[in-house]
């Protein structure tokens, strides 16, 4: 039974002056792909709705064979340049303008294959409705675990051939894509970054800035239908079945006020128990799962320090003797000490103060132990 998160506030004092390589896809890393080469030709070839937009199609007739009566089904065209609302629906008939002339003959065709030889590149890009896909060649690279510095936004590489590296992504993923709105079409942004870790540099680090570009469409005999979409965000309060109460305690055991100076080193006392002290155990005792401290009351603030870990082992004992689980009469209570320190980047000389915070993960369990539901100390000489 999981109990939520606790926490609680203390002062302290400072006292003192050539190889084969294996990318997994995993859920939320992009769509499952098996040969990420022939994905890439397939989704480059593709045609319709599935592209991030529809290639013009032509309605032909064998009587009608001129460019200029051969009309497109539709075609792309800038809202700014040709205002939609000339197609607005309305009683009776009304010439178009001349200009829509333009947009309703069929281009002139273009050689898709030189543009496409002349794009191909180091790196290339293919985008559509939902997902973009990336690649790199890895000749470019001098280091053979080049792609475990190499990522999409924030996104890793997630496939990869003998020729490149390929980063194959869904929008939806969090992969930091920025998007831009405009009249005409809708940009997504996103840069691929090479930053090699270590302490020396064989290889320059780069980023490449990379865009997709979406046209907006409209359907000419839907102008006159705007839809409007009304809603908003409805909060609503958890509250727990049962409450757990995280107290700072002195070496006697009695709860210490609101604020309390320690010495570095010093071990500082802590107790977690069900706020009702009258409700009866039975065959369950409680268990800490997890708890660490942070400089902030936000639990999600950093840096954070982890005390207790491991599924209930007190990993902070492996630092420092005074940091253990102590005897305690209840099974619904678990007390433990922790030797009091301070965050390195939190030291200044204009103060001598900081306020740290206790953040416990807290369970109920069966009475005895197992490997996911225990309390233990390591011992700080064998670190086991």
């Amino acid at each position: 039974m999981r109990m939520g998160s606790v926490h609680a506030g203390l002062l302290l004092q400072l006292l003192c002056s050539a190889s084969s390589y294996r990318f997994r896809s995993r859920a939320g890393y992009g769509p499952f792909v098996q040969n990420p080469e022939s994905e890439w030709e397939r989704m480059k070839t593709m045609g319709g709705e599935e592209r991030a937009g529809p290639a013009p199609r032509v309605w032909k007739s064998g009587a009608i064979t001129a460019d200029e009566n051969t009309f497109p089904e539709w075609v792309y065209a800038q809202k700014s340049a040709y205002p939609k609302e000339v197609f607005q629906p309305e009683k009776g008939a009304r010439p178009l303008p001349d200009w829509s002339g333009e947009i309703l003959r069929v281009p002139v065709a273009t050689s898709s294959t030189t543009a496409a030889a002349a794009r191909a590149g180091v790196v290339e890009l293919l985008c559509h409705v939902d997902r973009i896909y990336v690649r790199i060649r890895r000749d470019v690279f001098k280091s053979l675990n080049a792609y475990k510095d190499l990522k999409l936004g924030t996104c890793p590489v997630n496939q990869g051939t003998k020729a490149h590296y390929y980063l194959l992504y869904l929008l939806k993923t969090d992969c930091g894509f920025k998007l831009e709105s405009k009249a005409d079409n809708l940009f997504i942004s996103v840069v691929l970054k090479y930053m090699p870790a270590g302490q020396v540099l064989r290889q320059m680090p780069f980023s490449v800035p990379l865009q997709c570009k979406y046209p907006r469409f409209f359907n000419s005999y839907k102008v006159g239908i705007h839809p409007k979409l009304q809603g908003g965000t409805v909060f609503k309060a958890l509250q727990p079945k049962q409450n757990v109460i995280l107290a700072a305690l002195d070496a006697s055991g009695n709860e210490l006020p609101e604020s309390k100076t320690y010495t570095l080193g010093q071990p500082m006392y802590f107790e977690a128990k069900m706020a009702n002290a009258t409700a009866k155990s039975g065959d369950q005792r409680m268990y800490i799962n997890k708890c660490f401290m942070t400089a902030s009351q936000n639990p999600n603030s950093n840096p954070k320090y982890t005390v207790i870990d491991n599924q209930g082992c007190m990993v902070d004992s492996k630092a420092s003797k005074q940091s253990k689980f102590l005897l305690g009469a209840s099974k619904m209570a678990l007390k433990f000490s922790v030797a009091a320190f301070i965050f390195k980047d939190g030291v200044s000389t204009s103060t001598q103060m900081q306020q740290l915070y206790m953040h416990c993960d807290v369970s109920v369990g069966t009475l005895t132990p197992s490997p996911s539901l225990k309390a233990c100390n390591y011992d700080p000489a064998t670190k086991k």
